[in-house]
């Protein structure tokens, strides 16, 4: 994969000449975006090019995002539900612990969609997920997500392909009840290259601490690599919108994935500006009743 972009992005003042823009705008693809991954730069960096300023820069992120965190809490009318994809070691964990890592566990947490439970089975593709939908005032981290239903189930011929393509319009329909109900949705695609991935599953091999990481299912579908790259374009052309948006992040660069997924969802929390409600206290009396007694 080449290029150091692709799709229609959107800049923060609403252009297309790439001046002047969020780190949002950068890697949000609009609806009806022309989005080929091929034409993607997963080595690229937009927005930074200096690997110690951004690594630099996490620490104060994750600072400012769990002051917001705290707000969204005590607020408690609206959440945040932030999708991780993306093909397999293409950090969807790492994501996890270094960017959300400083968060306050009350308020936030992640679940991980494996291949479904019988029980799973036995309702439709949605049921598990609206389980875990976040609440009021939390922040929730799907590691995978509904989008295995147009993906894995896709490419390894789960169900007939009149049921999964289907499902385009049934995540739409539902990615709109979500936001409906307040729930802002973040969608990240994390993009590796094939070398990359080469690279990270020989990693884990090598060491033995990470081993238990490696599994020879990860070969197999490393040798549909195309088809999963089809599916992972057809669905975020499809489920890309203005309340449920995707986001392309070029992941080949771990600095860059955590760096990037971080402002973005900085950005979103201060653009929700959640506020603090001030209690109707009479503030003079209760500290007269908490002075020391003379």
């Amino acid at each position: 994969m080449a290029g150091d972009g692709g799709g229609k992005r959107r800049n923060a003042d609403g252009g297309s000449d790439g001046s002047a823009r969020s780190v949002r705008a950068l890697h949000r693809l609009e609806p009806g975006s022309s989005f080929l991954l091929s034409e993607f730069g997963p080595a690229s960096t937009p927005g930074i090019d200096d690997e110690d300023r951004a690594r630099d820069e996490i620490p104060e992120t994750v600072s400012a995002l769990a002051e917001l965190q705290e707000r969204l809490w005590v607020e408690g009318r609206r959440s945040l539900l932030v999708v991780l994809q993306g093909m397999d070691t293409s950090g969807k964990g790492g994501t996890v612990e270094h960017v959300f890592q400083g968060l306050n566990p009350a308020g936030v947490d992640v679940t991980s969609f494996k291949q479904p439970t019988p029980e799973e089975r036995r309702h439709h593709f949605l049921w598990r997920i609206r389980r875990r939908l976040p609440a009021p005032g939390t922040i929730m981290i799907f590691d995978r997500s509904h989008y295995e239903d147009v993906l894995v189930v896709r490419v390894e011929r789960l169900v007939p392909d009149d049921v999964w393509s289907k499902r385009y319009a049934e995540i739409r329909r539902f990615e709109r009840q979500v936001a409906a109900r307040g729930t802002t949705i973040l969608k990240f695609f994390l993009a590796i290259s094939y070398d990359e991935q080469r690279e990270r599953l020989l990693a884990r091999l090598e060491d033995p601490l990470k081993r238990w990481k490696f599994r020879e299912g990860d070969l197999e579908t490393r040798a549909r690599w195309p088809e999963y790259v089809a599916a992972y374009e057809d669905a975020i052309r499809a489920c890309s919108t203005d309340v449920a948006p995707w986001y392309v992040i070029p992941a080949d660069h771990k600095w860059y994935r955590n760096w990037a997924v971080a402002r973005i969802v900085l950005e979103t929390l201060r653009e929700m500006d959640p506020r603090i409600p001030i209690p109707d206290l009479d503030v003079a009396e209760l500290e007269r009743r908490l002075a020391p007694p003379n």
